[in-house]
């Protein structure tokens, strides 16, 4: 039976061969290898069974075994893509991943169905134990959940997100980011240090220069550091900068009192006689500085302070450095870095391609960055479609920062089309401010209608081509980061090339519509077509105080992101918000040091389709009579409760009864968190974090059955857990970190089945854990300090699987990148 010997000798043990190289290299795609390996092993004695039986099978299954044939033929061709595909390139690995699940799933299907029913029946002493098999098959859409779920709360790999914000502080320790500034390092660390008669110098260049990268390595330069005493203030200034604020925070600073009073008068000359005395010197950066006139606010004449101003303009005031541009063997390890992996020309590349390319980047480190990690992995064709297109364009030089801009787009509009529109979607955020890595996500799983797991995807695919970075918060154990402690930043340059981007359409038109940097009302642009509809699907307003009369009558029927920001201690709401039927998600972020009490807070008693709410550095409103029926995530951030969540008359499960994501950080007046939320039966992830007058939660918190991660992170003065809580039988992760107070776990944690996770670093007080924890099947890591690992010894010794993780002393570099 000549195809019975091919589809048993070539294709099956192809596809096999295969897929065990799959399994070893694609941590993805590895479930569904493996189940497909198990298949392939108990179906080929059955295949030749067939061969050998002498049984003349009807054309009927003859045409069956075809289908089968060409469906793992298809196995063998996606087996080809899975192998060479780059582990970097980690949106296509997420789409492979779905398609080996999808070809996992139809061979399952063809088993279970034609080939079980026809072929078995023809080969009656075949001992194929298929229903006992199949009884075992995971859900592969449940793998992916599983999978993602792992990123979240930091276990099993976690996987991408953890590896991209590696990947960038790996380029920071081995110098790859700095690549050439050697020489600068010496004359700014010269004039820093050297020059005594100095109190304010400066680095000056183009945009995309390298200039913040000088910078930060100056401050991390040994001699720097000593000569300084490790007194180093780095601030970012930005164009929209909040003086009074950036003064006290530099006057708090140089008093050693950084926790300054917001309502502080900083003294207008910031006399000597307030300061401390000389030998407390003090180096105090100020980043992304744009105009002469704010550097004459924040800069002043003190004994042992020296100022040095980063700034795309050369002052004529302060004397500066100017970053020069690269040197060609600069610009070609940098390129090399960021394209191959390596800091030469492999021998398999085109030589003289590269070098083309390199040179049409201008020697530019960011060009060099973002154009090199868009070339990587790709094929010669692509290569040189790509250098034709940037050839067509004006060199780049020293006052050509648009023709950089224009040299970039061509790397973005080489995006698959739903990660350039994500791309594009980061420049409705201010500039040089932080971007927490759920807000990012929530908003692209609403306006692209995609999983979240691609929204990951896509975050490390960006990543990967330098498009953002990844930072995560410092905290100890960092390597068992999860998501929550992740947030995104972007070079400005990028920024405007996204704005460039964004803005070509017509402003009625435009997808997106974003003030780029803070204004005192509505741009003019906006106000002159507002007899027209806006087409926009995300609205950004940047702004100080608004009063209800600063509003005009704009309609945005097509809105489903709205973000606010201002810098206020009142702020009207936008009227406009009522006419916003198909509103998804809305970010409210106060910039200013005081708390901004919001009003016009009728607004979300008509947002019915919200499902996505960011309320930052505000008073939070009363929520009486006010039901967010649609509300999933609610995040509150650096805000003043004011007892809005305890009310008697506020049933929170009532206001949010499909709440499946609950978020309180650093609300320092919560001190109870209210009762109400235990019958919110759809909660799936608690945190109440850096809460630090919380002292009790509520006794039925167990009632949370659908929790799946409870965060407790710095709340010292809670002293119990309730003991409820060892009902929530869906519990994943638990952290309790910094919970100084907390003396015990509950008597009967070992009933949490599903708990993989415990992180309680500097929870000293905690000496015992008890019996029950031997019953917890699912622990796989858990978090603590050196000192209280011991009492882990016993679960450990009876688990095997369980990972007892010492933190170590993890020092803060997080100063330099504020």
């Amino acid at each position: 039976m000549a195809f019975n010997d091919f589809f048993a000798g070539e294709i099956a043990t192809e596809l096999l061969k295969m897929l065990i190289n799959i399994s070893r290299k694609s941590l993805l795609c590895r479930a569904s290898a493996d189940q497909l390996i198990t298949y392939i092993h108990d179906l080929l004695p059955t295949i030749e069974e067939i061969k050998y039986s002498g049984v003349e099978l009807p054309a009927q299954r003859q045409s069956q075994l075809m289908r089968l044939s060409e469906l793992l033929r298809s196995g063998v061709d996606l087996s080809h893509k899975v192998l060479a595909s780059s582990r970097w390139n980690v949106y296509r690995n997420l789409h492979l991943a779905k398609k080996m699940d999808k070809l996992e799933k139809t061979v399952s299907k063809f088993l279970l169905g034609p080939m079980q029913a026809h072929i078995m029946a023809d080969v009656h002493h075949a001992r194929f134990e298929m229903a006992e098999r199949f009884d075992r098959v995971d859900n592969s859409i449940h793998r992916l959940e599983q999978y993602f779920g792992n990123i979240k709360i930091g276990v099993g790999g976690g996987g991408w997100v953890e590896e991209a914000v590696r990947s960038v502080d790996e380029d920071v320790v081995d110098g790859s980011s700095a690549v050439g500034l050697g020489f600068g390092k010496i004359k700014v660390r010269e004039m820093v240090v050297g020059r005594e008669d100095l109190w304010v110098v400066g680095i000056s260049g183009i945009g995309g220069s390298g200039k913040t990268t000088l910078a930060r390595e100056v401050c991390k330069d040994h001699q720097v550091r000593c000569y300084f005493r490790e007194r180093i203030l780095f601030l970012t200034v930005s164009q929209s900068p909040n003086v009074e604020q950036l003064r006290t925070k530099i006057w708090g600073y140089i008093m050693g009192n950084e926790r300054l009073d917001a309502n502080y008068v900083v003294p207008q000359w910031m006399p000597q006689f307030e300061c401390k005395s000389e030998a407390a010197r003090t180096l105090i950066v100020l980043d992304d500085v744009w105009t002469l006139s704010v550097v004459e606010q924040l800069v002043c004449r003190i004994p042992g302070c020296k100022f040095l101003v980063v700034s795309r303009s050369k002052f004529q005031t302060v004397l500066s450095y100017e970053v020069e541009l690269l040197s060609e063997e600069d610009a070609l390890s940098l390129f090399c870095h960021h394209a191959f992996g390596q800091k030469s020309i492999p021998s398999a590349a085109n030589e003289n391609l590269v070098k083309q390319v390199v040179t049409e980047c201008g020697r530019l480190p960011l060009a060099l960055k973002v154009i090199g990690a868009s070339l990587r992995d790709q094929t010669e064709m692509f290569w040189l479609s790509v250098k034709n297109r940037l050839s067509q364009g004006q060199s780049i030089g020293e006052s050509h920062e648009i023709n950089l801009i224009e040299r970039m787009a061509i790397s973005i509009n080489y995006l698959p089309e739903k990660i350039k529109e994500c791309f594009l979607d980061l420049c409705s955020f201010p500039e040089d401010k932080k971007i927490p890595l759920d807000v990012l996500i929530n908003i692209w799983v609403e306006i692209h209608d995609i999983p979240e797991t691609e929204a990951y995807a896509i975050v490390v695919e960006l990543s990967n081509k330098n498009l953002l970075t990844l930072m995560k918060e410092a905290r100890a154990g960092g390597m068992y980061s999860s998501c929550f402690e992740i947030s995104v930043t972007q070079h400005d340059v990028l920024r405007d090339l996204a704005l460039n981007l964004s803005n070509r359409a017509s402003i009625n038109e435009r997808r997106r519509l974003v003030m780029p940097k803070r204004e005192n009302g509505i741009p003019k642009e906006w106000l002159r077509y507002k007899h027209k509809q806006f087409e926009a699907q995300i609205i950004s307003i940047h702004t100080g105080e608004m009063k209800d009369v600063d509003w005009y009558n704009l309609e945005f029927p097509k809105a489903e992101v709205l973000i606010i920001n201002f810098t206020s201690s009142e702020y009207f709401l936008p009227p406009f918000i009522n006419r916003m039927p198909n509103l998804r998600a809305l970010i409210i972020i106060n910039y200013s040091a005081t708390y901004a009490c919001l009003h016009n807070i009728s607004v979300f008693k008509n947002l019915s389709n919200l499902r996505s709410l960011w309320l930052e550095k505000v008073s939070t409103p009363e929520l009486s009579g006010i039901v967010l029926e649609n509300l999933g995530k609610l995040f509150i951030v650096l805000c003043k409760i004011n007892n809005s969540l305890v009310e008697k008359e506020v049933d929170i499960a009532q206001v949010f009864p499909n709440l499946s994501e609950l978020t309180l950080d650093h609300c320092d007046d919560l001190t109870q968190f209210p009762s109400s939320i235990c019958g919110m039966k759809s909660l799936q992830n608690l945190s109440l974090t850096n809460c630090h007058n919380l002292t009790q939660l509520p006794l039925e918190l167990g009632k949370l059955k659908s929790l799946e991660i409870l965060r407790l992170y710095a709340c010292p003065d809670l002293k119990t857990l309730p003991n409820s809580i060892c009902d929530m039988v869906r519990l994943k992760y638990i952290d309790i970190s910094q919970c100084v107070n907390l003396t015990c776990f509950p008597e009967e944690t070992g009933r949490l089945v599903s708990l993989e996770k415990i992180d309680m670093r500097e929870c000293s007080m905690i000496r015992n854990v008890p019996n029950s924890a031997l019953s917890l099947q699912s622990l796989r890591l858990v978090i603590c300090d050196e000192e209280v690992s011991g009492i882990w010894k016993e679960v450990e010794k009876a688990k095997p699987n369980v990972h007892i993780q010492v933190s170590e002393q993890y020092f803060d570099l997080d100063w330099l990148k504020e």
